[in-house]
């Protein structure tokens, strides 16, 4: 369990270093697509391991 919260701290780690490096290089545009493709992979992550995959696939 210990190993799986370090995991998961790493992950929003990375992706808090992302938007702390695209906010001062002052490149807000691209703030708001890195968070439509967080999205789409946590949707990715959480349809491959539920009922729902098969329905969700059919959308893209």
């Amino acid at each position: 369990m210990k190993k799986f919260i370090q995991r998961i701290a790493l992950r929003f780690s990375i992706l808090a270093s992302l938007f702390t490096f695209l906010w001062e290089n002052k490149m807000w545009w691209m703030i708001p697509m890195t968070m439509v493709l967080a999205v789409f992979f946590l949707v990715m992550i959480f349809a491959q391991s539920s009922p729902l995959g098969p329905f969700i696939y059919t959308l893209f």
